[in-house]
């Protein structure tokens, strides 16, 4: 089965909320690999890595608000390079 892997900056009150936790924990749900991690802009950058259906409904989910604790005003999404497969979602 081929990956698709995108990479997705999200912005917004999106640290200090469990906002990367969440991710992770529906990642993993969607059997994905990658990671969230808090960037010093204030963003979360996610790498999200598995079959383009799940990737998709990750993003989705990314761009619908995510946990309801946090408030995404804009996610920008990229490809990403097949180098960067992780083997499995972190949050570091």
């Amino acid at each position: 089965m081929e990956k698709t892997i995108r990479r997705a900056w999200v912005h917004g009150v999106v640290q200090g909320v469990g906002f990367r936790y969440s991710t992770q924990r529906r990642a993993m749900e969607l059997n994905l690999t990658g990671y969230a991690r808090n960037q010093s802009d204030g963003s979360v950058e996610v790498l999200a890595c598995g079959t383009d259906e799940d990737v998709d409904a990750l993003i989705l989910w990314l761009k619908a608000g995510g946990p309801r604790q946090a408030k995404v005003d804009k996610v920008l999404v990229e490809p990403g390079s097949m180098t960067d497969i992780p083997p499995s979602f972190t949050t570091g």
